[in-house]
């Protein structure tokens, strides 16, 4: 087992969405641990939040496994590039698509952009999240409430429905939901709201894309140590991050990605309309 950072970390803030490479401790997304072993041989994914965190993590795993992997982000251009490195190392193709996915015309061009490289999407990850920390309901700008729905739910609903007419019998889509969507965090109101509408969204499709053969799945995170949290909570609780749970520490994006290569692959035959936790001991019932 690896001796993962523990906190309490340096203080340390960010612009939003954030930059990993300034990030101390570095995020560990598997660039020199995760080993593959061909469970998603020629496959495609298009994964939204990619560039770093959690994203980055899962196309590092994916193309461990044998695919090839768009890669959806917002202007995190570095980020995005250090990611399309490790994936071409590991032999895979990787096609980066920047841009705001709280833009309709985007959330339909992230697709069609990767139906026309590599022809088809086997696995769609809706990843990409905003939040922003606010201690009370007043101060929480009705613009940003808007924002953190489209970027969190209204752009998962666009993308899947556009990427439908591309996924066969035996596809899968995966969203990243929260540990918040059970045990909301007040001073996250707008983010933890959007969790719970993901998982309630991917409960719900898993039943009606059953019959085309296509499975629906959530992953719920617990408190895992990336960009979005230096970058939009206080320092204090930056210092302290992940501290509460039973494990003692927050978990590393390379924890989050093993449960996204089974339910992308085939061995996850007979998985959908779950949510899974990667909590650190802390429970979601």
């Amino acid at each position: 087992m690896s001796d993962y950072p523990t906190p309490p970390f340096e203080p340390q803030q960010q612009p939003v969405p954030g930059d990993q490479g300034r990030m101390n401790p570095y995020p560990d997304c598997g660039e020199t641990s995760y080993k593959g072993s061909g469970r998603m041989a020629g496959k495609i994914a298009l994964i939204t939040g990619a560039d770093s965190g959690i994203g980055r993590a899962v196309a590092i795993a994916f193309a461990r496994e044998g695919a090839d992997v768009a890669i959806s982000y917002l202007d995190e251009h570095e980020d995005a590039k250090e990611t399309a490195r490790w994936v071409e190392e590991a032999g895979r193709q990787c096609l980066l698509l920047p841009g705001d996915l709280a833009d309709k015309a985007h959330c339909v061009a992230i697709v069609n952009d990767t139906v026309a490289k590599f022809g088809r999407i086997d696995v769609l990850v809706n990843n990409a999240a905003f939040q922003m920390t606010h201690e009370t309901l007043e101060e929480i700008p009705d613009e940003e409430w808007v924002k953190t729905f489209d970027i969190n739910v209204t752009a998962m609903f666009r993308i899947c429905k556009a990427a439908l007419p591309s996924m066969a019998r035996g596809s899968s889509i995966i969203n990243t939901s929260s540990v918040n969507s059970d045990a909301p965090k007040p001073t996250l109101l707008a983010y933890a709201t959007t969790k719970g509408a993901i998982a309630n969204f991917t409960a719900g499709l898993a039943q009606l894309l059953g019959e085309r053969g296509i499975r629906v799945n959530s992953v719920a995170p617990g408190p895992i140590w990336t960009p979005l949290i230096v970058s939009t909570m206080p320092e204090d609780e930056v210092k302290n991050f992940g501290s509460q749970t039973p494990l003692g520490r927050p978990g590393q994006p390379v924890e989050v990605a093993p449960i996204y290569v089974l339910l992308a692959s085939d061995e996850g035959s007979y998985i959908s309309g779950s949510r899974y936790g990667v909590t650190g001991g802390k429970p979601i019932l």
